[in-house]
């Protein structure tokens, strides 16, 4: 399945970056990329289901490329494809992010991945996305929020 989207990873687990044009994708890509994580895909990404997971890779014709607003596109990036989705990032403004989330899942070829809803041109935007992913991969914990069911609730 080919997605309007963007994708990026840090080692091999990579995640998707969902949202409207101007939403924030390739921008957030280059400061990921800048922090170390490796692209995916930039603007479009074929999704398929491999032994019970989802992994991403850019189509031939986008290989290696990445658009940066005020610059232009650029060839040759180095891209860690494919890589294993782990997480769907959904790009949106501030105000539709919940402080405390209900777990959300997004779901391709009965595989469903967690979902977080991001702004992609906050500050934190690329420290919170390295934390999701810590959280999507067990290997940070939370008391409340989008990976786990509320306490009490």
């Amino acid at each position: 399945m080919l997605l309007h989207a963007s994708s990026v990873a840090r080692e091999a687990e990579a995640v998707l970056l969902l949202g409207p044009p101007g939403s924030g994708k390739s921008d957030l890509v280059l400061r990921l990329i800048d922090r170390g994580w490796r692209l995916v895909a930039d603007d479009q990404v074929a999704v398929s289901a491999e032994a019970e997971t989802l992994r991403a890779a850019p189509p031939p014709a986008l290989h290696g490329m990445l658009e940066v607003r005020g610059l232009g596109i650029f060839r040759d990036l180095a891209v860690a494809a494919p890589a294993t989705l782990r997480l769907v990032a959904r790009l949106v403004p501030r105000e539709a992010i919940d402080r405390l989330p209900e777990p959300e899942g997004w779901t391709e070829a009965g595989i469903t991945l967690p979902v977080i809803r991001l702004d992609a041109f906050a500050a934190s935007a690329t420290a919170r996305l390295g934390l999701a992913l810590d959280a999507a991969l067990g290997l940070a914990r939370q008391q409340a929020g989008a990976f786990e069911p509320r306490m009490g609730a």
